[in-house]
């Protein structure tokens, strides 16, 4: 007859087989991580430093993308509010010129000269830091570079020609840093059709 004992060994010899089971396939991949030949783990090394001096590359160039632009773009900004700077200027000097008080005095022509000195200034410090005033008289309309603010009926230029401009645009580089509001031209509608459509 079999004991207490004797059935408790039984039992602690069937547990540590099957954890002796469990354990062999773990055992075998720590054993086949072991037996990598040193071709292998050479190959594998190798494969790790491409990746790591790709990654180590493309960083650099982002690095060099992201200071590039910054270098060129940095003042864009800046280069934007300074825009109002020369619009205020401009009107001042319409403004003074159209004034009925300012007209009879004598000064003013010495003034307004003044005026246009320092809008000239600004205007060529602009171009040295590769700010362009865009040109669009005359010009198709586009609208990547033009903001249509109104249409004239126009029999003389073809539909979709600036005939005038409102406000000056401007680029910074190649980006455009503010558009030119323009008027745009349009054919003009035969009378019967208005009258039609008043209807």
């Amino acid at each position: 007859m079999e004991t207490k004992n004797d059935k408790k060994a039984n039992k602690n010899n069937v547990d540590e087989e099957v954890k002796k089971k469990q354990e062999m396939p773990q055992n075998k991949k720590k054993n086949e991580k072991k037996e990598l030949s040193i071709e292998d783990k050479l190959k594998e090394t190798e494969s790790k430093l491409l990746r790591t001096l790709a990654e180590l590359e493309n960083q650099r160039r982002r690095f060099e993308k992201e200071t590039k632009e910054a270098f060129e773009f940095g003042g864009f900004n800046f280069a934007r509010e300074t825009l109002a700077l020369l619009d205020n200027l401009q009107r001042a000097r319409v403004s003074i010129k159209n004034d009925e008080i300012l007209k009879n005095s004598k000064d003013l022509e010495k003034f307004l000269k003044n005026i246009e000195v320092i809008e000239k200034d600004l205007i060529s410090i602009f171009e040295k830091n590769s700010i362009k005033k865009i040109k669009c008289l005359k010009e198709k309309f586009n609208p990547n570079l033009h903001q249509a603010i109104l249409e004239v009926e126009n029999e003389k230029e073809e539909p979709g020609i600036i005939i005038q401009e409102i406000q000056p645009g401007y680029m910074f580089g190649e980006r455009l840093l503010r558009p030119s509001f323009v008027a745009v031209s349009k054919k003009k509608t035969p009378v019967s059709k208005e009258k039609n459509e008043k209807k």
